[in-house]
């Protein structure tokens, strides 16, 4: 016979960017409640009845919180121990680790004025877009609006499951460098050049970097002006931007992983990998932590 849930008083601090506010929301919204991902969190810990937040103090969109409070009940199955305050702690802030840093490169060609003219050595591994040279600087200025938090519902995919994902991201870095061939100094003389979009964030929508780059090689082909892309972005229907801007899969690289020391250590004992589990597939959010 299971036993009484017993009651948590728990403190947590947000960077409230990336949220509705603190009070749940819908989960189909762009953005939704900081409430959600707590929960969320919660349920992983396996207890035998959903578990609530009753948070004390409401904020609202976009509002940060060093300390707000929340109790919550818990009751466990029959023959497991109340957590103790340590392994609540531990457990609920295990589940809202941040997520890994993933760095992409794009790889693109330019000087090509025919697909024959890509070595032999890249084909497969690039993109030579059409149409003569691309305007940089104006690639690199219509980059700049992509950066930061977004609803990035214009670059995702059409396909229909994508439409259940929160389409909210943030793109903490979106370059264009000068990049080198894998034969670099047997392109010098053939007047070809090779730049990467280098794409670095915490997750993507997908296909959202492929959709990205084809819109910036719309800019540099003088297609679309700079501005224009702010107003894609804020327009969030992925019908805006047409299929066939959409750059290949070829020139796209995962280029690393980022993790934090604590997701490369492992569960101490017993007690914590009941609560926490082993699996790096767990929903986590980059901004939350319960802190008492």
């Amino acid at each position: 016979m299971a036993g009484a849930p017993a009651r948590y008083l728990v403190f947590f601090q947000y960077f409230g960017t990336r949220y509705s506010g603190v009070t749940e929301t819908k989960s189909d919204q762009a953005l939704v409640g900081v409430q959600n991902y707590l929960e969320r969190a919660a349920q992983q810990l396996k207890p035998s009845a959903p578990i609530k937040f009753h948070i004390s103090s409401r904020t609202d969109s976009g509002v940060h919180a060093l300390a707000n409070a929340a109790h919550l009940d818990i009751q466990r199955p029959p023959g497991k121990a109340a957590f103790t305050a340590q392994q609540l702690v531990q457990g609920l802030n295990h589940h809202l680790r941040p997520e890994p840093i993933r760095t992409y490169i794009y790889r693109l060609l330019l000087g090509c004025a025919h697909h024959s003219q890509i070595p032999v050595f890249e084909r497969d591994l690039c993109w030579a877009p059409a149409g003569g040279p691309l305007d940089i600087p104006a690639m690199r200025e219509a980059a700049q609006f992509l950066l930061g938090t977004h609803d990035f519902s214009s670059f995702r995919s059409l396909r229909a499951e994508a439409a259940a994902q929160s389409p909210v991201r943030t793109l903490l870095q979106l370059q264009l460098q000068p990049g080198p061939g894998f034969l670099d100094h047997h392109y010098l003389h053939r007047g070809l050049e090779f730049w990467e979009v280098k794409v670095k964030g915490k997750s993507f929508l997908y296909r959202q970097v492929r959709r990205m780059v084809g819109a910036l090689v719309a800019v540099g082909r003088h297609r679309m002006a700079p501005g224009q892309l702010r107003e894609l972005l804020e327009l969030r229907d992925p019908r805006a931007l047409p299929p066939h801007a959409t750059a290949p899969p070829e020139g796209l690289f995962l280029q690393r992983v980022e993790y934090s020391p604590a997701d490369l250590t492992s569960p101490s004992g017993p007690a914590e990998e009941e609560l926490c589990g082993l699996s790096r597939k767990e929903i986590r959010t980059p901004t939350t932590e319960i802190i008492n």
